[in-house]
């Protein structure tokens, strides 16, 4: 079942749309995150669905009522949305106490126990409760600012980029832990993100965002190994893009005769693969002799990364594919596990694993 419902959201600041007709169903205690590249109007979707901000048209539904439309908007005050934002935006005059309680009743039954609980379950120590912001750490004042929204009990949670000021490390095990700590209170959430990792890890639903709307919306292995174009599959990830002739569920491309995720024929088609899906191994120029039916490169760059490798491939016996010329003598660029990359001048022996998607 739908908890939240958006239907023809638009908002322009001017002559510049923000939002240009976005549709989205996110399902009750499920996680949709938001992807996409800077001013493409993740931000401004979530102010409107936190209720900071009306839009100009369209119906924003929570739980089957109706929380702005033609007719109206609720105020974000009584829409029982929870926001988390990237800042953590906590009060500098408040003790840490003071900031979790602050949406909550000074009256309310066991109002100390309940800051206390909350500060546990988002694994800060009680100790803390009597500091202010600025004597925490950046993952504790994230911490601090998710128990505040959590306060409020609400029935969604949104997340605007909560993670981006943290370090490498911090950012990944907090991640991991917030998205337990929702899942077991079952609150459903959407995170605003331009971070594809931490989007396909963290959600059941990923939407990617491009100039106000919604390119493709979908889960996370559909939106990676099955992207409606080249701009959803750049900007998820690496992504190998060649010309080919498509038919009865082979390409004839570049990298030779492999199978695709399409039975149709075309005799004009773009063809994706992952970097992870060409596999090399070492070989010697003399054992390219004899295999005309085998794919061979040259390594021509290998810049180390610890646990990667970025390779750069020149491929050596590759037949001409469909527009061979616009090509040219480009290397494929590949990322393998660092300890045992090979070298510059090295000759490999490539493979295809799994299926090339097929752009629509």
């Amino acid at each position: 079942m739908s908890l939240l419902e958006l239907s023809g959201l638009t908002k322009r600041y001017g002559p510049v749309a923000a939002l240009n007709g976005i549709d989205l169903a996110v399902q009750a205690g499920s996680r949709t995150a938001i992807v996409g590249p800077s001013g493409c109007g993740k931000t401004t979707l979530l102010r409107l669905i936190a209720g900071f901000e009306a839009p100009d048209n369209g119906r924003i539904a929570l739980d089957g009522h109706t929380l702005a439309d033609e007719a109206g908007v609720v105020p974000a005050h009584l829409r029982g949305i929870g926001v988390v934002a990237q800042d953590g935006a906590l009060f500098p005059h408040l003790t840490i106490a003071d900031n979790i309680g602050f949406g909550m009743r000074k009256d309310e039954h066991k109002r100390a126990e309940r800051i206390s609980e909350l500060a546990y379950i988002v694994g800060l120590d009680k100790a803390i409760l009597k500091r202010r912001p600025h004597q925490l750490s950046g993952g504790q004042q994230q911490r601090v600012a998710l128990a505040r929204a959590m306060a409020m009990k609400p029935r969604l949670m949104l997340l605007d980029e909560p993670f981006s000021a943290l370090d490498t490390g911090l950012r990944a095990s907090m991640r991991k832990a917030v998205a337990e700590l929702l899942e077991g209170a079952g609150i459903t959430t959407i995170l605003v993100t331009h971070d594809q990792a931490e989007a396909l890890s963290f959600a059941d639903q990923v939407a990617v965002m491009r100039d106000g709307k919604f390119s493709q919306v979908g889960t996370p292995r559909d939106l990676y190994l099955k992207p409606v174009n080249r701009m959803v599959a750049e900007f998820l990830g690496d992504a190998i893009v060649l010309p080919a002739r498509v038919a009865d569920g082979f390409a004839e491309c570049q990298l030779g005769r492999i199978p695709v995720d399409e039975n149709g024929r075309r005799e004009v088609a773009r063809i994706m693969l992952r970097p992870e899906q060409l596999l090399i191994k070492r070989t010697t120029r003399q054992g390219m002799s004899g295999t005309p039916d085998m794919l061979f490169g040259e390594v021509v760059e290998s810049e180390f990364a610890g646990a990667t490798c970025t390779v750069a491939v020149r491929l050596m016996n590759n037949s001409n594919p469909p527009d061979a010329a616009a090509i040219g003598n480009t290397p494929l660029v590949l990322k393998k596990p660092g300890t045992d990359a090979p070298a510059v001048g090295e000759i490999v022996r490539i493979s295809v694993a799994g299926k090339a998607h097929v752009f629509g």
